[in-house]
């Protein structure tokens, strides 16, 4: 049985928006864009990097199946445009450019960022700064903090989601793909089992109610994994995992922060609350010490120092294999693969698409 709930006067899912503003043209793109190169790929959906001929301005033109599973997810597509031009006076979010649609897909062009995800440095051996960190995170609450003024959550906020305008040194930061995002206050309570297992809050896994304090859940997910390298969830299968994000068994132990502040710790510690009602707003996090009492920090004194061996677990990436392209819809089948998922609810995840 589907879990989602129809907004009667829509017709849509509960969460959901169905007007948009963009015009979607339906001359050949390439007309207009120089296709480049392949940037990333999901199951439903492919991003290539392209020219526009006249500019020279580089986009991200990203191409998402109508069509999914045999059902028609046109309004799915409609209701990411939407997001999007919700969220256009939002610094922190990719911006949406322009849209284009063929028999089989719309095609989204975005703004490119090229700096890739910052989930690469989660994974590095090498260490970023904690003053980097922080210029990171405290961005990421800025493009947050922004969405939730407009009733709008993310709800699949990870590393591979968060991506940089430049590489090194690491520029700033913009949040994408809003396929699982969802409008709150339309019509009662918001429930839906979606999201990926490691950076999903516990209501989400309860079914209990959403709110804009599930993404900051992630958000100090996303936190520790900068600053340790490790994911705090991740079991060795999908029941681990789920065990661990509902007991919140997070290590804290030394070796863990090794190399970082009292003040990162008690940043995340706030966050990663079973109870959403304890945990503090984007605009209360923009206000933790740790985020601008910067002299506090203990930085490495040797900007190339890497992290001691230890077995981690960050979760996967979008750049999955060909031969097995990854579903981002779908919640991880295992922490430790590159592209397997499985459906938790068939049909209450949204379509899945990839990053650039």
């Amino acid at each position: 049985m589907s879990r989602r709930r129809l907004d009667s006067r829509s017709g849509l899912p509960a969460g959901l928006l169905g007007e948009i503003q963009t015009p979607i043209s339906t001359e050949p793109m390439e007309n207009v864009y120089e296709i480049t190169g392949e940037l990333g790929r999901g199951k439903f959906a492919v991003v290539k990097r392209c020219v526009e001929k006249i500019s020279g301005k580089v986009f991200a033109a990203k191409f998402l199946r109508k069509r999914r599973r045999g059902r028609d997810c046109r309004a799915e597509v409609i209701h990411e445009m939407a997001v999007l031009e919700m969220a256009r006076n939002n610094a922190r979010v990719v911006n949406l450019h322009a849209a284009y649609e063929t028999d089989h897909d719309i095609v989204l062009v975005l703004e490119y960022a090229a700096g890739g995800e910052i989930f690469d440095h989660c994974v590095s051996e090498e260490l970023l700064p904690e003053a980097q960190i922080i210029r990171l995170i405290r961005q990421t609450l800025e493009g947050v903090h922004h969405l939730h003024q407009s009733n709008l959550v993310h709800l699949d906020l990870k590393p591979q989601n968060i991506l940089l305008t430049s590489l090194s040194p690491p520029g700033d930061i913009k949040i994408v793909d809003f396929g699982l995002a969802r409008k709150l206050g339309a019509v009662g309570e918001l429930r839906e089992i979606l999201g990926t297992p490691e950076y999903v809050a516990p209501e989400i896994l309860n079914y209990e109610p959403i709110t804009t304090a599930t993404d900051l859940w992630s958000v100090g997910v996303i936190a520790y994994m900068l600053v340790t390298g490790e994911s705090p969830f991740a079991g060795d299968d999908k029941q681990e995992t789920y065990l661990n994000v509902s007991q919140v068994n997070v290590d804290y132990s030394r070796e863990a922060f090794s190399r970082v502040s009292e003040l990162a710790v008690d940043f995340i510690r706030k966050l990663l609350i079973k109870a959403p009602e304890d945990r503090p707003s984007a605009a209360e996090c923009m206000s933790h010490p740790w985020l601008w009492q910067q002299q506090q920090i203990c930085l490495s004194p040797d900007p190339t120092a890497t992290r001691p061996f230890r077995e981690r677990s960050c979760g996967t990436k979008w750049a999955a294999p060909p031969e097995d392209p990854e579903d981002k819809e779908n919640f991880l089948e295992s922490p430790h693969s590159h592209a397997k998922r499985f459906r938790f609810d068939e049909e209450t995840s949204a379509p899945g698409d990839g990053d650039f």
